[in-house]
């Protein structure tokens, strides 16, 4: 539960050992390793506040009546319900977020016409999103995507970048980009990982400007709008006529 796992009721557990002389048996409670060397049964019981979810056992007899057996798993709820309460006095309930520190399996959808796209030529793109994140990246023929990190940064990372590959850009999109190179007449920017738009010099600000390098440099985070998509599929951007809460938006993510 601290681990924020959504589990339906929490679940506590005793072992019980045995000794048996003779005709004469003694049921342990809550056995420690000692007592499971030495002693003739180890019976884990695990359960709820309202029944048994799990048993176990070790033997070195070659068997027990049924009347131990109930009075073993008897014997057990009293201890179970005593840890029970103990573990719910520390936290009642999961956490309602998963922790940084949890491993992570996660999945979601592409168009399967993009599968190349995110695998690249020889597998290039995909072990390239492998290496740079850390995470393991499967992609069945239907588009499911599954993500498997050691933590959620890294495993959020690949997602990021698998759907901005396969996120399919339009005309009017406000995207919070960063400048990759410039030349005489723009700059570029790269909007999402992998795909990149230019903003025209005309495009950078709302009056002459001399030079590109006056405006943006680059490692610049720079607010874009697409403002067409040509017929060769490239990508022209605009600073212009963009709302403040478009932009705040696309700083968001």
């Amino acid at each position: 539960m601290d681990a924020g796992v959504p589990i339906t009721k929490p679940v506590s557990g005793a072992a019980m050992g045995l000794i048996k002389e003779g005709e004469e048996v003694r049921i342990l409670t809550d056995i420690q390793g000692i007592e499971d060397f030495l002693g003739d049964m180890d019976f884990k019981v695990a359960g709820t506040d309202t029944g048994i979810t799990a048993l176990q056992m070790d033997m070195k007899i070659s068997g027990l009546p049924m009347t131990v057996i109930a009075e073993a798993i008897n014997k057990a709820r009293p201890a179970r319900l005593h840890i029970l309460e103990k573990m719910l006095a520390a936290i009642d309930k999961p956490r309602e977020e998963l922790s940084p520190f949890a491993p992570r399996l996660l999945t979601f959808k592409i168009e399967p016409e993009l599968i190349g796209l995110v695998i690249g030529p020889g597998g290039k793109t995909i072990k390239g999103i492998t290496e740079e994140t850390g995470a393991k990246i499967d992609i069945d023929d239907d588009g499911t995507v599954t993500v498997s990190a050691v933590d959620n940064e890294k495993a959020k990372r690949a997602i990021q970048i698998v759907q901005g590959l396969t996120r399919r850009l339009n005309e009017g999109d406000v995207y919070a980009g960063r400048v990759t190179r410039i030349i005489p007449i723009g700059a570029f920017v790269e909007l999402l990982p992998g795909k990149e738009g230019m903003i025209h010099i005309s495009q950078l600000a709302d009056y002459r400007v001399g030079k590109v390098e006056d405006e943006v440099g680059v490692g610049d985070e720079v607010i874009v709008k697409v403002r067409e998509i040509d017929n060769k599929g490239r990508v022209n951007l605009t600073r212009l006529g963009i709302h403040p809460d478009e932009a705040a938006a696309a700083r968001k993510g």
